[in-house]
């Protein structure tokens, strides 16, 4: 993300607790380390290898004594933690309660990330739609979101949510434009693809979804309500990987659309991929997340699309093979 040109930093030496250390968690520890704060990053494990300078805490973060003595002096707090896709339902309202009462307990703010399945539906996204999705993910992310808030507005805890679409970047596997995607552009193989690859579709730059996490985290008049992270403009996958192939000298790879039929039989082996069916019109129309509320109360940007894919297919190229990310 291109720094604003309000100069923003957080104060050094503020405390900053992360719930979870995959690719976001990792990238908001990056960010608030480069800012002079302290890192606290908690994980199941209490391994945290891909954050350099932080502390490495092990607690489960759906124990709520657990996620307090986490949180003991923290100034800001992270909710970068999930469970299992297949999970959610049963799992995540648990997780992100127990950690936004340690936040509450600790008098931090909490900064939740979030994604768009709130809305429900496709289109042009801007921050004051209704949240009213009937899928089963979709409902879950709703309440999750209005549970956040009412905290905030009742006293609980001092909160704000950055949402963001689906997010891509090194480190990222995990993702519509993840392991999926980039090496079979790189090995000059077909792309597997589960939606229309010529409506536009916004994707958020992983750095850039930190950064607007820890400025959100470090501005008063950004809390009680949920921002946009600012991310490059929308494009057609097709557009994507045409820009991507241009970038790696590549030929732009065939797409194969890959049928709802075939996303339900892989979903008796691979939950994931039966999870995706119902989040099926998010790829099937025009999706697109107006982020120009941050951006102008915040003087921010997002990376440019070269920037972001030369980062991204460097670390596909040569990082992928021995980075290890998956910590919980």
């Amino acid at each position: 993300m291109t720094p604003p040109t309000s100069a923003f930093t957080c104060p050094a030496g503020r405390l900053h607790v992360i719930f979870g250390a995959g690719p976001l968690g990792t990238a908001v520890a990056r960010a608030a380390i480069a800012q002079g704060g302290r890192v606290r990053l908690v994980t199941r494990s209490g391994q945290a290898p891909g954050a350099p300078g932080a502390e490495a805490v092990a607690a489960d973060a759906a124990d709520p004594a657990s996620a307090r003595a986490a949180c003991e002096g923290a100034d800001v707090v992270y909710q970068c933690a999930a469970p299992a896709y297949h999970r959610w339902t049963e799992a995540f309202p648990q997780l992100q309660q127990s950690i936004l009462q340690a936040a509450g307990a600790a008098g931090s703010v909490l900064v939740a990330a979030e994604n768009l399945y709130g809305y429900g539906v496709a289109g042009d996204l801007t921050e004051d739609l209704p949240m009213r999705a009937t899928t089963r993910k979709g409902r879950v992310r709703a309440a999750m979101s209005a549970r956040l808030i009412d905290a905030h507005r009742r006293g609980e805890v001092r909160a704000v949510a950055a949402r963001a679409s689906d997010f891509f970047g090194p480190g990222v596997r995990v993702s519509a434009l993840g392991e999926r995607l980039w090496p079979a552009l790189l090995g000059g193989n077909a792309v597997a693809w589960f939606g229309d690859p010529d409506v536009a579709h916004s994707f958020t730059y992983v750095p850039d979804f930190a950064e607007t996490m820890v400025r959100l985290g470090g501005e008063h008049a950004a809390w009680g309500r949920a921002w946009h992270v600012p991310s490059p403009p929308a494009l057609s996958l097709r557009a994507l990987l045409e820009r991507a192939a241009g970038r790696a000298g590549a030929s732009p790879p065939t797409i194969r659309r890959t049928p709802r039929l075939v996303l339900r039989a892989a979903g008796l082996f691979v939950p994931a991929a039966g999870e995706m069916v119902e989040m099926a019109y998010c790829y099937d129309q025009r999706f697109v997340m107006i982020d120009s509320a941050c951006r102008e109360a915040f003087d921010m940007t997002a990376t440019s699309w070269d920037a972001a894919l030369d980062a991204t297919l460097a670390w596909w190229e040569t990082g992928a093979t021995t980075a290890t990310l998956a910590v919980v």
